[in-house]
């Protein structure tokens, strides 16, 4: 009966381990608690290295979010711990009082055998038991049942001794386990309290950052604004430039048609002369006057000068192996952008090149333009009929009517929102090209 009592204990307890080491691994929690706490301390360290700064970027924002989620995740697993250290402690409780309760029925049995022996110690007693028997095998079978007796009573001993020990490791395990579970609970409530430290962080960010987004956008706006200016700025040189061409064009045009005018002139009054003395050669030789020459009207064409259109020329034959003005990636491209809802044009494209960078002349020119609107120069390049804008410089080292070369250094680029930044354009008249179809 004992015995089946014991498997019955062995193997409930055996089962209800399984199962609660199934819901939830002890060992597993702990590796994803410590895996989370290492990944919160590196944002951690992120956020304490950024603090410095002002500005808050999107990739803080986002540091910050996925700080609170990882700080949420960790909750969930000491929650998890502290459920499975519930299923323990259940367990651990369950196992303490069926220990007590079979060791309490051992000691009973076990008092029993004692009184029972204290009652048959002496000799005698043994002896007129054994000699009551009604023949020899009963005596033998008492004789047996005597040593038997006497050595279950040794392992009832043993057995209640071992059942002590057990009962006290199980003790201790259960006061481990309830200290644990102390400790977890402290911990949670610590991790409670910084995840709503740190949801009032974010709530300050993201209103922060909703302010600076705000700001950010209205000096693009005004960025914009004033480019546009500048650009109508730059149409405004080219075409004046355009119409200055076209007005040395036509001069020149005009000069050379009257000089052809004149020369056609002297040699049609020499030609007159020439046809006087032949008519009268030939009246005085009674011969018959030879027809005049036929009259050939020539159309003189106006064209522009032939340096200009060879400038042209040789600037169009060197598209996409053009030098860049500066070294350093494209931040923004050709034509149309969006900011929020509004629209805007980029007429050429923006460089960043290093801090304080040289910028060159991409062809060589004659420098048509120098400006300083908003307190940043451009310079206008013309190459015949095509022109370069480079605008942002901080300083310029050439001057209106210059001839520039290939590669020349005009100037050194200047920052805007805290970056170097050039904003580089080609024209053709006033057609806007997209740049990254010409340089290399």
């Amino acid at each position: 009966m004992m015995l089946k009592k014991l498997l019955f204990i062995l193997l409930t307890t055996i089962l209800f381990g399984t199962l609660a080491f199934g819901q939830s691994n002890p060992a597993d929690l702990k590796k994803k608690k410590q895996q989370l706490q290492r990944e919160i301390d590196v944002l951690q360290r992120n956020a304490n290295k950024a603090a410095s700064n002002k500005k808050l970027t999107i990739r803080q924002i986002a540091d910050l979010n996925k700080k609170i989620s990882l700080m949420q995740d960790k909750i969930e697993v000491i929650n998890s711990e502290m459920r499975s250290l519930d299923l323990e402690i259940h367990k651990n409780s369950k196992t303490v009082n069926n220990l007590k309760g079979q060791l309490g029925q051992l000691k009973k049995e076990y008092a029993s055998m004692i009184r029972f022996a204290q009652k048959n110690q002496n000799s005698y007693t043994k002896m007129m038991f054994i000699f009551a028997s009604s023949d020899f095998h009963q005596a033998y079978m008492r004789m047996k049942y005597l040593q038997q007796f006497g050595n279950y009573r040794k392992k009832q001993a043993g057995f209640i001794q071992g059942k002590e020990k057990n009962l006290k490791y199980k003790i201790v395990i259960l006061d481990k386990n309830l200290k644990e579970k102390s400790s977890l609970m402290k911990e949670q409530e610590s991790e409670k309290t910084k995840l709503g430290q740190n949801k009032e962080v974010q709530d300050k960010a993201l209103s922060k950052y909703s302010s600076q987004e705000k700001q950010y956008r209205q000096g693009i706006l005004e960025r914009r604004k004033k480019q546009t200016i500048i650009d109508g700025q730059i149409r405004a040189a080219i075409l004046r430039d355009i119409a200055i061409a076209k007005k040395k064009a036509e001069e020149a045009a005009r000069l050379e048609l009257a000089r052809r005018k004149a020369a056609e002139e002297r040699a049609r009054i020499a030609q007159t002369k020439i046809r006087a003395a032949e008519i009268a050669k030939a009246k005085a030789a009674n011969k018959p006057i030879p027809p005049a020459p036929k009259e050939v009207v020539k159309e003189l064409p106006v064209d522009i000068p032939t340096v200009l259109t060879k400038l042209s020329s040789d600037f169009e034959k060197n598209r996409g192996s053009l030098p860049r003005p500066v070294a350093g990636r494209i931040t923004e491209g050709f034509g149309k952008h969006t900011e929020g809802q509004a629209v805007y044009y980029n007429d050429g494209i923006n460089l960043e090149p290093e801090e304080n960078a040289a910028v060159h002349t991409i062809f060589d020119g004659t420098v048509k333009q120098v400006a300083s609107p908003y307190g940043k120069y451009y310079v206008l390049i013309s190459h015949g009929s095509y022109y370069t804008v480079y605008h942002n410089l901080k300083s310029v080292s050439v001057s209106v009517g210059e001839k520039v070369s290939t590669n020349q250094v005009i100037g050194v680029v200047g920052n805007e929102a805290g970056k170097p930044h050039l904003q580089f354009q080609i024209w053709k008249g006033i057609k806007a090209q997209n740049p990254a179809g010409w340089i290399r």
